[in-house]
């Protein structure tokens, strides 16, 4: 029997459901051998949005981005785009492209042609593909380099030129693996933006793949933190930033100071924790319950404040201040804020960032001076182990 041709640009069955996603990923599992690289991985992603895939190396967001163009098989679950499965459907047949890391250009080609290639495949008309072309070149603002070859172009046109390509045929689904990896600072933060005008404008579905935590907190609406092939969590950035889900969320979406102890008293919507680095802290308490067993208490570094010994810590309300005492150890200046590591007197490491302010340093910490760090209820998050 032959592929089962399938109307992958069909609305579902019941097109009333206007809640549903347009991607939906029910219990899909993949392994290489042994290895569970997806490991029974479920996500919605709706119409309109940009969703990053973030991660360790190997936690296989890159697997579930291939099984998403079509480039692997899952070997369990289901990949429904419009309500259809289109685990039967090639590739080259989906609604969907893939823009590669190395952007994957043919050499030989000119500007015009590689953006073109796909539309020829296609079948179009010499005339449609000449409009598309001409769009897409205006799109990534490639005017007058049409006949350039890949080996011309700088590597933010050469991205360019891959983003053409991949919104050529219009897909419903863009998947963007690592897209600005080879891009120098500068250029990728521009870039960045320019990524986020035009999915907006679009008003396509980009999923991004990157281990760059800064720029899926730049540019998605949603992030989806995985590790060994399961999703930690899924959130916008700012609640996955100030609201983590797990130790392990916490310590790897940007920095975090961890302090391991047991709830030992719960009252006036505040806990009590006795800790083995930082002494009795009061927290909030927070939305989800926690039991009286191993917890962790996460605090960021910018929420953490300094002062000298024997000032008084400038809260500017009434939660319970949490005060530990300590000698700086190393002082980093970063332009926009300085980092201080403090030993404290338990030997604990605790990291402050501290916003630059004032043009000169009244207010900075020299290496081997004492200070005391200090930090209210709110400023916490209670984490189960």
């Amino acid at each position: 029997m032959g592929r089962p041709n399938i109307d992958v640009s069909a609305g579902p069955p019941d097109a009333a459901a206007a809640d549903m996603p347009l991607l939906r990923v029910e219990g899909v599992s993949k392994k290489f051998g042994s290895f569970p690289a997806v490991d029974h991985l479920s996500l919605d992603i709706r119409a309109g949005e940009f969703f990053a895939l973030l991660g360790p190396s190997g936690c296989g967001k890159t697997t579930l981005l291939r099984m998403l163009a079509g480039f692997e098989t899952p070997d369990e679950g289901r990949i429904l785009l419009g309500g259809r499965d289109i685990a039967p459907v090639l590739p080259h047949e989906r609604p969907v492209n893939m823009m590669f890391q190395n952007y994957a250009l043919f050499p030989h080609l000119s500007v015009r042609d590689n953006i073109a290639f796909g539309l020829k495949r296609a079948g179009m008309a010499r005339a449609a593909i000449d409009t598309r072309v001409a769009e897409m070149v205006a799109l990534v603002k490639l005017e007058g380099m049409e006949k350039r070859r890949p080996d011309q172009l700088s590597g933010g046109q050469r991205q360019r030129v891959a983003l053409a390509r991949s919104l050529a045929r219009r897909p419903k689904v863009l998947l963007l693996d690592e897209p600005l990896a080879a891009l120098d600072k500068k250029l990728r933060e521009s870039t960045q933006q320019e990524l986020m005008e035009l999915q907006r404008r679009l008003g396509m579905t980009f999923i991004v793949v990157t281990h760059d935590q800064e720029e899926a907190m730049t540019m998605a609406n949603r992030i989806g933190v995985m590790n060994a092939g399961r999703l930690e969590q899924v959130a916008p950035p700012r609640d996955l930033y100030e609201a983590p889900a797990s130790r392990w969320v916490a310590q790897f979406v940007g920095d975090v100071n961890l302090f391991d102890g047991e709830v030992t008293s719960h009252e006036h919507h505040r806990l009590t924790i006795a800790t083995r680095d930082g002494g009795a802290i009061v927290v909030a308490v927070p939305r989800q319950p926690v039991a009286k067993s191993p917890v962790s208490v996460a605090i960021r570094p910018e929420k953490v404040k300094l002062s000298r010994p024997g000032v008084a810590s400038d809260a500017s309300n009434s939660q319970p201040i949490n005060r530990l005492e300590g000698v700086v150890t190393d002082v980093s200046y970063l332009g926009g804020s300085t980092v201080y590591k403090v030993k404290l007197d338990s030997g604990a490491i605790l990291r402050s960032s501290v916003a630059n302010t004032a043009r000169l340093d009244t207010d900075t910490y020299d290496v081997s001076q004492r200070v005391v760090a200090w930090f209210t209820s709110d400023d916490c998050v209670v984490l189960e182990q």
